[in-house]
């Protein structure tokens, strides 16, 4: 697998951290939004993911140089190391030994038991991995595991809800106020005790919105 790494990221809502993206072929095609509503598919985003180039070793190499508690995020598109439903264990042990003393933070839609066997060995060796889900019903079956988890939510989902469950929602701060990744860190936290929702935005928002809406968010009157 091939992967790219950007010392500074340009995006607004990122902020200036460190950021890498990772071959299109780590995506798993169970992913609800599998090459059709994914906001990577956007113009500049695919841009920057087709210019994958680095190998396992030199990927670790630039994280392994960053300074210590340096927050950054892996695979602002693409998966953990594997490929489709798999992850290469080797290749996400080599990423979170590099990430020693560095806060890295990740999401997968990679959801097999193996996947979440070695997502749950990452986090607890310091490498964040938020388990991403399609909609609120889905976030309730991943929260099961006890491991961080993201979802997509509907354009219209107001900054607080609950998953059908009961799961507090918070919708990313970086889309509610003026704030970056590199400021909030809230999905760096693997033991936060809220979901953190992702409202549908890209060029292919209503495609996502839909998918999101599939279980609709609980708001409280």
């Amino acid at each position: 697998m091939l992967y790219s790494f950007q010392p500074e990221s340009l995006n607004r809502k990122t902020g200036p951290i460190p950021t890498t993206y990772a071959h299109r072929d780590t995506c798993p095609p169970s992913c609800g939004q599998y090459r059709t509503s994914c906001y990577a598919e956007d113009f500049y985003t695919r841009m920057a993911w087709s210019k994958v180039a680095l190998d396992l070793d030199a990927l670790c190499a630039k994280i392994e140089a960053l300074p210590d508690a340096t927050m950054w995020r892996y695979g602002v598109a693409g998966d953990l190391p594997g490929q489709g439903e798999t992850v290469d264990a080797y290749a996400l042990g080599q990423i979170v030994r590099a990430n020693r003393r560095k806060r890295g933070f990740a999401f997968s839609h990679k959801h097999s038991p193996e996947a979440i066997r070695w997502i749950r060995h990452a986090v607890e060796w310091g490498f964040t991995v938020n388990l991403s889900a399609d909609d609120a019903g889905q976030a309730d079956v991943l929260a099961e595991t006890g491991l961080p988890v993201a979802c997509l939510v509907p354009m219209d989902t107001p900054q607080r809800s609950s998953t059908p469950a009961g799961r507090p929602i918070v919708v990313c701060p970086a889309q509610t106020r003026d704030t970056t990744c590199k400021d909030c860190q809230l999905c760096s936290r693997p033991n936060r005790t809220v979901i953190v929702g992702f409202r549908a935005h890209g060029t292919k928002a209503r495609r996502a919105d839909g998918l999101a809406r599939r279980v609709i968010p609980i708001v409280q009157a």
